[in-house]
């Protein structure tokens, strides 16, 4: 995953119902989360968090 990728986070991460899908704003490498992806949505949310909770839209 790279910045500008469309992805889709989980719910466990968003607390929404469903996956909600988003561009990577950004791509970072934390000491203690390891990777972190910030995305944002079409309404203008921005979520992040471990890369573990984020998957490839297609």
């Amino acid at each position: 995953m790279k910045t500008g990728d469309m992805v889709k986070a989980s719910p466990k991460l968003t607390g929404e119902m469903q996956w909600i899908e988003g561009k990577i704003i950004d791509i970072e490498k934390n000491p203690f989360k390891g990777i972190v992806i910030a995305i944002k949505d079409k309404l203008g949310r921005i979520f992040f968090g471990e890369e573990k909770y984020f998957l490839p839209a297609c």
